[in-house]
């Protein structure tokens, strides 16, 4: 597991990075003739939408 500390203006950098590269997987898909190219498309952009959510996801200090 990794832990990365950013700063609220680095993490909504980082999120909107994320949702472009998501944008561009989602033009490279619906364009890919290639089955196997687009599958691969497909689980990049599954793990992205992973990070995605967790960069998201609000975070629970620990008490």
């Amino acid at each position: 597991m990794m832990e990365l500390r950013l700063t609220a203006e680095e993490e909504d950098l980082l999120r909107d990075l994320l949702q472009e590269h998501q944008t561009h997987l989602l033009r490279e898909i619906a364009k890919a003739d290639h089955h196997e190219f687009r599958d691969g498309l497909r689980r990049r952009c599954t793990m992205l939408e992973a990070i995605l959510d967790k960069v998201q996801a609000p975070v629970h200090a620990a008490a």
